[in-house]
């Protein structure tokens, strides 16, 4: 395997978040719940990460600032252009994935 040095490794990290951000972005097909249910998190997961990282670094961002910089718009407007009621099936899947042990 290559060797990276380390700021090598986190410029080439951030590149696959941003990427990943992005991707999602172009899928507002896919809904919260459906991520969840597959993976284990979704785009507010990433979001409250971008707060903690941000936290631990001392620099003062809001959840609805962390929320905006991963939907790329307010959490609000997201929701409401993009967002679909919870199917019965999304639900219990939900529910039986939070109640299996981490």
């Amino acid at each position: 395997m290559t060797e990276i040095d380390q700021t090598t490794q986190t410029e080439l990290e951030a590149a696959v978040f941003r990427r990943l951000v992005s991707h999602l972005s172009a899928r507002s097909d896919v809904q919260n719940i459906d991520l969840m249910n597959l993976a284990g998190f979704c785009r507010n997961c990433l979001s409250n990460w971008l707060k903690d990282a941000a936290d631990a670094r001392g620099l003062d961002i809001s959840k609805d600032e962390s929320r905006e910089r991963i939907y790329g718009m307010p959490f609000s407007e997201w929701k409401a252009q993009y967002q679909t009621e919870a199917s019965p099936e999304q639900q219990a899947a939900f529910a039986k994935a939070q109640a299996e042990p981490h």
